[in-house]
C-alpha cells in the first residue's frame, strides 16, 4: 500500500477511476446516456477540427522528415538503433494496431462497398478500399508518430523522464497543471485498455461460439480475459526485450502468414489490382478527402459514425502508443522514426485490407446477393472463413492471433503505465507492472459483469465512446505541444 500513497499519480489516477466506476456502477442507465450525448456532442463540434488536425499532423511529420532536422538522432550521435527494423516494426505495429485489423478485416471494406461514402468515379470496391485505407492509414500513425517524436526527442536527447508532461514543461511551470496532464493520460489509457481487453475477448468468444455452435457463456468470457491479463502481465514483468519483444515477433509471424494463405488461395491477380488502385487513389485524393472537401464530404452523419470515431479513437491511443514508441526507438534518427512510423505500418495495413476485403467482395459476387453475412464485427472473419478450405484451421488461427494481438496491446499499455507512475523512468519498478496489471483486469471483469447484468445497455460500446470524450484534451494538447516541439529544433 506505501507505493499508493506516495505516489500522487497513482493514487490520484486509480481513486478517480474508482470512483467513475462507482457512479457507472450504481447509475448505469444516466451514466450511458451522459457518455453517449458527451461524445456526440464532441464529435459534433470538434469533429471537423480533428479532420484539420490530422491532415496537419501528416504533413508535420512528412516536413520534419525531409528537413534537415530529420538527421537529429535520438540517443547519442554514434549510436545504432536499439532494436532492429524487423523488431522494431513488430512491436510498433502490435501495440499501435494489432486486434483491430482482425476485428474489421472483412466488416469494414464490405460495409463501405455495400454504402459508399461518396459519389465517385472508382468502383464501389475501389472506393471501399480506399476510404478503409483512408481511416486506418496515414492519420491514425501521424497521431501516434508526433508523439513517439516529441516524447522521443524530450526522452532521449534531452535527457527528460518518460513524461507526456515531460514536453511542455519548459513551458509550463505549474507542477498541478503537468500532473493533470499525466494524470489524463493514465486515465485515457486505462479505459483504452479496458475497451480493447473487452472487445477482443468478446470477439474471440464469438469466434469459439461459431466454430463450436455453442454459446459458452460469460464464464468463458471471464476465463479469457484473465489468461490474456496473465499472459501479458508475465511479459510486461519480463520487460521489452524478453518479452514484449518476443511475442510482438510471433504475432507479425502469423499475421503474414495466414495473410500469405488467404492471398494465395483467393484471386491473386485482382487482390493486387484492387490494391494499386486504391492506394494510387488514396495517395491523389487525400487531401480533399482528409478536409472532406465538395464531392469528398461524406456528410455529416456518416462522418460522425466513423471518421470522427476513427480520429477520437487513434487520438485517445496516441499518447501511450506513442511513447511506447518512443521507448523503443533510442539510436534511430527522426527521419527513420517518422517516415517508419507513417509508411511501413500503413502499407502493411492496406495490403491486408486489400487481400481481405477483395475475397470478401468475390464472395459477395459469387453469391448472387449480400444478405448481411459480413455485418457483425465479431462474426464476419469468421464466416468469411468458410468460404474457403478448413475453415476451422483458419478461425484457429485467428483465435490464437487475437490473443497475441491482445497481449501485446495491454503489455506495451501496461509497461507504460508503469513508466507514468514510477516517475517517468525507463525501466519501471515491477510492482507498478504487477499492480496495473491485476487493476486492468479486474475494471475488465467488472465491465463484463455489468454489461450482462445490464444486458439493454451496451456497455463496452459505451466505454469506447468515452475515449472519444477523454481523447479532446489531447487533441487540444497537440497544437501547443508540436508548436513547442518545432520552436524547440528551430533553436538547436
Amino acid at each position: 500500500m506505501k507505493i499508493l500513497f506516495n505516489n500522487a499519480i497513482l493514487s490520484i489516477s486509480i481513486g478517480l477511476i474508482l470512483a467513475f466506476t462507482a457512479v457507472v456502477f450504481f447509475a448505469t442507465e444516466a451514466s450511458y446516456a451522459s457518455i453517449e450525448t458527451g461524445s456526440i456532442w464532441v464529435r459534433n463540434h470538434f469533429g471537423h477540427f480533428y479532420l484539420y488536425l490530422g491532415l496537419g499532423c501528416v504533413l508535420l511529420l512528412v516536413g520534419i522528415a525531409c528537413s534537415p532536422f530529420g538527421n537529429i538522432r535520438l540517443g547519442a550521435k554514434d549510436s545504432t538503433p536499439e532494436h532492429s527494423l524487423w523488431a522494431w516494426t513488430a512491436m510498433l505495429y502490435s501495440a499501435g494496431m494489432g486486434a483491430g485489423i482482425l476485428l474489421r478485416a472483412v466488416q469494414e471494406p464490405v460495409f463501405m462497398q455495400q454504402n459508399p461514402p461518396f459519389p465517385s468515379n472508382h468502383s464501389p470496391e475501389i472506393l471501399a478500399l480506399e476510404f478503409t485505407f483512408y481511416q486506418w492509414g496515414f492519420t491514425a500513425w501521424a497521431f501516434y508518430g508526433l508523439f513517439a517524436m516529441v516524447v522521443g526527442y524530450a526522452l532521449f536527447v534531452r535527457k527528460k523522464a518518460v513524461l507526456v508532461s515531460a514536453t511542455v514543461s519548459d513551458s509550463i511551470s505549474n507542477k498541478t497543471v503537468l500532473g493533470i496532464i499525466d494524470i489524463i493520460v493514465v486515465i485515457t489509457t486505462v479505459f483504452g485498455l479496458i475497451a480493447a481487453l473487452g472487445l477482443g475477448t468478446t470477439q474471440i468468444k464469438g469466434g469459439l461460439d461459431h466454430l463450436f455452435s455453442v454459446d459458452f457463456g460469460l464464464g468463458t468470457t471471464l476465463s479469457l480475459v484473465s489468461g490474456i491479463a496473465l499472459i501479458a502481465f508475465y511479459s510486461a514483468w519480463k520487460g521489452i526485450d524478453k518479452g514484449i519483444k518476443i511475442i510482438s515477433k510471433v504475432n507479425i509471424l502469423i499475421t503474414m502468414t495466414l495473410l500469405a494463405l488467404i492471398f494465395f488461395l483467393s484471386d491473386v491477380s485482382t487482390i493486387l489490382l484492387n490494391f494499386v488502385q486504391a492506394l494510387y487513389a488514396y495517395i491523389v485524393e487525400f487531401i480533399p478527402m482528409s478536409l472532406a472537401l465538395g464531392n469528398y464530404d461524406p456528410g455529416i452523419a456518416f462522418l460522425t459514425d466513423w471518421t470522427f470515431y476513427y480520429w477520437a479513437f487513434w487520438l485517445a491511443w496516441a499518447p501511450f502508443t506513442g511513447i511506447f514508441i518512443a521507448r523503443i526507438s533510442k539510436g534511430r534518427t527522426l527521419r527513420q522514426l517518422l517516415l517508419g512510423v507513417l509508411f511501413i505500418p500503413s502499407l502493411g495495413t492496406f495490403f491486408w485490407f486489400s487481400v481481405f476485403g477483395t475475397a470478401a467482395f468475390q464472395t459477395i459476387a459469387d453469391s448472387g446477393a449480400y444478405q448481411g453475412e459480413f455485418g457483425n464485427v465479431f462474426s464476419s472473419i469468421f464466416i468469411f472463413f468458410e468460404s474457403y478450405p478448413f475453415p476451422a484451421l483458419w478461425s484457429g488461427i485467428t483465435i490464437f492471433l487475437l490473443i497475441g494481438f491482445l497481449v501485446t496491446s495491454i503489455d506495451s499499455a501496461v509497461f507504460v503505465l508503469s513508466m507514468f507512475t514510477d516517475n517517468g523512468k525507463k525501466e519501471p519498478a515491477k510492482m507498478h507492472r504487477f499492480l496495473w496489471s491485476v487493476f486492468v483486469l479486474l475494471a475488465t471483469m467488472a465491465l463484463l459483469l455489468l454489461g450482462t447484468a445490464k444486458a439493454e445497455i451496451d456497455v463496452l460500446s459505451a466505454v469506447q465512446k468515452l475515449l472519444i470524450i477523454t481523447s479532446l484534451p489531447f487533441a487540444l494538447l497537440i497544437i501547443p505541444m508540436s508548436w513547442l516541439f518545432v520552436k524547440t529544433l528551430v533553436k538547436r
